[in-house]
């Protein structure tokens, strides 16, 4: 199968920055010299659908290393670089995405990647575990299993494993330690704020900044927000993660609320219908609207269009929108993942301990899961334990270890 990208001429622009990524990722180039020298995906085929930017390239390259046939696509339309594809398609790994693709073709796009009858996924969102499910089950005649990013892939793979409608085994890469503390929090706290003052060139001191939700997520954005400055607004629906917020020092009102005073919205709840009409209509002239949760359904974009009296582009990025009181409000990438869409995502050593979770978990599923049930499955701690290890060797810090007497005090 041949790649299909944009424009093979991006080639060496984006190698340089599948290379910069590499330079800043050591954990995952330590476990690329062991998948070079082991062969772990010797013989199979992996299909890899995450955001396709640098870091994701080189985690694609890293398994191609490790000897499988990779085929990389998007998860995101907008997030996709074309020049990173080229880079990608390059070395040896078969590419199927465009940045700005429809969403027909970025469908096609999966359904091309899947015809392959892969051993191993690593899926982001769940729109590939959707495919081979409800779609193309035959697809999945040689799948041992796979990896999910994302909480929004997990929230469907739960819900998919509690109706015993999951056909094969996944690792829950979201929940462990060493993804969700780190990625979800300092990843997703800087790069929002990066794609948003990138894209607007706008200050946020000393303005009012309204975080829907108080995830691993949210706690980033609101930690990142209040960092710059602003005055941070919190809306939850779950109670504990409100006495949260409050005792973080934040203010904790409904959205009915809060739109009346926010200058800025970021959406980080993983559901839809958070910012609707009716709080539109309540906002000031010129908020700013944004989301950083995988799916473009946090702010109803569609009422929004149906609302307005007329919407144009006013910088790269941006769309305004005429509401009916006369007032313009803003969106930023059409309500798509900001961090992504307007950015370019996460920092590399924060996906430095993510990818390198994927990569191992892809290992293990490669290794073992013929002899796992269909489930979905935690991170192993051994897994989630050497990585960490990993990285603070990378970072050159030394902890204390247990003495065996202090090992059978606590019971280890």
């Amino acid at each position: 199968m041949e790649s299909m990208i944009r424009d093979m001429g991006l080639a060496p622009q984006g190698i340089q920055k599948i290379d910069w990524v590499e330079k800043h990722m050591p954990v995952l180039s330590g476990i690329a010299k062991q998948f070079r020298e082991e062969q772990p995906f010797a013989g199979l085929k992996v299909v890899v659908s995450v955001h396709l930017e640098a870091k994701t390239a080189y985690l694609a390259q890293v398994i191609h290393e490790g000897g499988g046939e990779v085929y990389a696509t998007g998860s995101n339309p907008l997030s996709t670089q074309d020049d990173v594809c080229a880079g990608l398609a390059s070395r040896r790994v078969t590419v199927l995405a465009t940045h700005g693709c429809t969403l027909e073709e970025y469908h096609d796009f999966q359904c091309k990647a899947l015809s392959v009858k892969p051993d191993v996924i690593i899926d982001d969102g769940g729109d590939m575990v959707h495919i081979l499910h409800e779609e193309h089950p035959e697809w999945a005649v040689n799948l041992r299993g796979g990896c999910e990013e994302t909480t929004t892939g997990i929230i469907r793979l739960r819900n998919r494993a509690k109706a015993g409608q999951l056909n094969f085994p996944m690792f829950n890469i979201n929940d462990a330690d060493c993804k969700h503390l780190f990625d979800n929090r300092y990843g997703t706290g800087q790069s929002v704020w990066d794609g948003v003052m990138r894209t607007t060139n706008l200050v946020v001191a000393g303005t009012t900044v309204v975080v829907a939700g108080y995830g691993w997520c949210g706690k980033g954005v609101a930690m990142r927000a209040k960092g710059l400055g602003a005055k941070v607004v919190v809306t939850e629906v779950d109670p504990v993660k409100a006495i949260e917020a409050v005792m973080d020092g934040f203010t904790v009102l409904p959205m009915a609320e809060a739109a009346k005073i926010g200058d800025w919205f970021v959406t980080v709840t993983g559901c839809d219908g958070v910012i609707r009409p009716e709080h539109m209509l309540e906002m000031k002239e010129g908020a700013i609207l944004c989301n950083a949760g995988h799916f473009d359904v946090e702010v109803d974009v569609a009422g929004l269009r149906k609302l307005a009296k007329e919407s144009r582009e006013v910088r790269h990025n941006i769309e305004g929108f005429l509401l009916p009181n006369g007032r313009t409000i803003y969106l930023l990438a059409e309500g798509r993942l900001v961090n992504l869409a307007a950015g370019d995502g996460h920092p590399a050593e924060i996906m430095d301990m993510s990818f390198a979770l994927q990569a191992e978990c892809a290992r293990r599923m490669a290794e073992c899961g013929r002899e796992m049930k269909p489930d979905l499955y935690s991170v192993p701690v051994d897994i989630d334990k050497a990585v960490a290890t990993r990285k603070l060797t990378a970072l050159g810090v030394s902890i204390d270890v247990l003495s065996e007497e202090q090992k059978a005090y606590l019971g280890v």
